[in-house]
């Protein structure tokens, strides 16, 4: 029976695995665009989740500044042995005794026990509603630290679609190239055997050949990499499938960015700036509250509790002398060592040195906007003049390939001009991953990425 019992348990749990595996849904493959990624990277990157998080808990410190201005109750309870019970020396001229005398006399019980319930709470004070002030804007700050956050996913993610895309553009021309250096790789080889080129201009062409396929295998590599990469900035496993729908030509390039008309304040819709304007906030208030410790605060109190008292343990609780009393506290500072002066002078100084980095960071907002724009700009130009090299690298060697068939021209013009092609490729992938991470850098620079 026992074994009986062993078996059936091992098939029930073994059926139950098998459910839930049944149960568990297949991992699907990811097919996103960019915008998909980002948002993916919004739900699932754990530096936008700490930042999150960092929200989150400036929301418990405001409801923490909030509760020190309500009612601050506590209670109370105490149980006393007295072992030895204290003794108090009277005078024995009141008892008829001689000048000079003592009467020892013990007063008190043995036992003493009381609960007690103490009430304290504000009626004003300068520092608690500065600090009320002081906490919303912290929290302020956090949300403006998500947001940054989130821009700086948002770059990340996008940057690194971007490199899976012109990846992919580069293996497109490399399997375009190898398809052309092969052909011409079979036409030279059987012109070889026929007696009508040498042996050394099928070799040079082999050599070609290999680098390109060589190449190839790199740059698929690479992409392997690159995946990862955008699936590690989205915080998806690396081992999940993703495949990419947008393609470079769903990209668009504001090629006259250099005439557009930028507003002069454009600095404000940058998060970066608006933080150091919470921050400048915060230390005015952080100011305001070193001020406020000049004026008086007045707090109300309470206390109710109820004494036993007894020379036996069972029979302390029988009687109970109970006293309450209320009352308001007024403390007026007067002085203390100039101590307020000073940090009062200190929070001035942080007020100052925090506008000197909102001038500053208005200055340099400015100049990555500018520099930015110079550069995408540039960048532009390049990727066309790399277009049109590659047009003319593909004229080249269709005249340079037309003038060897007919005997006109060398194998090394063309071997040249297949170089060129595989050059002018390589300068317009370049120029191709340099305009779209320019074009980031443009759109973060003038506050465009939210």
């Amino acid at each position: 029976m026992k074994n009986l019992f062993l078996i059936t348990a091992c098939l029930t749990l073994i059926a139950g695995i098998g459910k839930a595996q049944q149960a568990a849904p297949p991992t699907q493959p990811y097919n996103f665009t960019l915008a998909d990624c980002i948002n993916y990277a919004y739900e699932h990157q754990d530096s936008v989740l700490n930042a999150q998080l960092d929200v989150k808990s400036a929301e418990y410190k405001v409801k923490e500044t909030t509760g020190i201005g309500l009612p601050q109750i506590n209670g109370s309870a105490s149980l006393q042995d007295y072992l030895k019970i204290p003794t108090t020396l009277i005078p024995g001229e009141a008892f008829g005794q001689a000048p000079g005398t003592f009467i020892p006399i013990k007063f008190g019980v043995k036992y003493q026990s009381s609960v007690g319930l103490d009430v304290n709470q504000i009626i004003f004070d300068g520092k608690y509603l500065v600090g009320l002030q002081a906490s919303k804007t912290y929290k302020e700050l956090s949300q403006k630290s998500l947001t940054r956050t989130k821009i700086q996913t948002n770059v990340s993610v996008t940057k690194a679609y971007y490199q899976v895309l012109v990846s992919n553009e580069q293996i497109k021309l490399l399997n375009a190239n190898i398809a052309q250096l092969k052909q011409q790789f079979d036409q030279t080889t059987a012109q070889n055997k026929q007696g009508f080129v040498e042996k050394i201009d099928v070799q040079r062409l082999e050599v070609q050949y290999n680098n390109l396929v060589t190449n190839r295998e790199n740059v698929l590599s690479l992409l392997t990499l690159n995946y990862q990469l955008l699936k590690y900035q989205m915080g998806m496993p690396v081992g999940r499938e993703l495949t990419l729908k947008d393609k470079l030509s769903d990209v668009k390039l504001d090629e006259n960015v250099a005439e557009t008309t930028v507003d002069t304040a454009f600095y404000r819709n940058r998060v970066e700036f608006s933080l150091l304007e919470t921050v400048n906030k915060l230390n005015e208030l952080d100011l305001k509250r070193q001020r406020s410790q000049y004026l008086p605060t007045l707090s109300a109190f309470g206390n109710t509790s109820v004494a036993f008292q007894n020379n036996a343990f069972g029979n302390l609780y029988n009687d109970n002398f109970p006293a309450t009393y209320i009352g308001i506290k007024l403390n007026v500072p007067i002085f203390n060592g100039f101590q307020r002066k000073y940090q009062i002078k200190q929070s001035e100084i942080s007020v100052l040195k925090s506008q000197n980095e909102i001038i500053h960071g208005k200055n340099a907002l400015t100049l990555q906007a500018n520099s930015a724009r110079i550069t995408y700009t540039n960048g532009i130009h390049s990727l066309n003049n790399q277009k049109r090299n590659r047009d003319l690298a593909q004229e080249v060697f269709r005249v340079s390939k037309i003038k060897y068939e007919q005997g006109v021209g060398s194998s090394i013009e063309v071997t040249q001009a297949q170089t060129a092609i595989e050059s002018a490729d390589n300068d317009y992938i370049k120029a191709l991953y340099d305009v779209l991470i320019n074009k980031v850098n443009l759109d973060q620079a003038y506050g465009r990425i939210n």
